[in-house]
């Protein structure tokens, strides 16, 4: 058998355009920031009212495959959730991941301390449904908590 540059190449560039089309698949951390930078302006252009409602819809341009905005009160209320409809207007301040976190209490308590951060936990994936490891990224904006995260690979 012969070593052939040609085929080589080929099989190279196969495997960067998977790895490509798998990135392409998933939001990045930067993706994650950038969309919460972009919420928080909305909210703040448009008023609560229309942001919240664009926020909702997965047409709205806050919703990009796995990233998707979700914005509590400090009580812990879900008041947008751009991947599940079913929790808006619901408190969630009791709300625990399969590993027994109580997330929302903590992301709570993160943004009385800080005016942005990381969090870490696990959420179910909207595009595959099941549930993985995320890492949330979270502005106050207001009386509100802005955040998008992102699904780790």
């Amino acid at each position: 058998m012969r070593f052939s540059p040609l085929a080589s190449v080929a099989g190279a560039l196969m495997v960067l355009a998977s790895v490509s089309a798998a990135a392409q698949t998933f939001a990045t951390k930067d993706e994650a920031v950038a969309m919460v930078g972009k919420a928080v302006a909305h909210l703040k252009s448009a008023g609560k009212d229309k942001a919240l409602a664009a926020f909702n819809d997965k047409n709205g341009g806050f919703t990009d495959r796995d990233l998707y905005v979700v914005v509590y009160d400090f009580s812990g209320r879900c008041i947008a959730h751009g991947a599940n409809l079913k929790l808006i207007g619901k408190d969630l301040i009791d709300a625990q991941d399969i590993d027994g976190k109580l997330y929302v209490k903590e992301r709570i308590e993160l943004a009385n301390s800080k005016p942005s951060f990381w969090q870490d936990y696990k959420f179910t994936n909207p595009t595959n449904k099941k549930v993985e490891p995320k890492q949330m990224y979270c502005e106050v904006a207001s009386e509100n908590i802005v955040c998008a995260g992102v699904y780790k690979q």
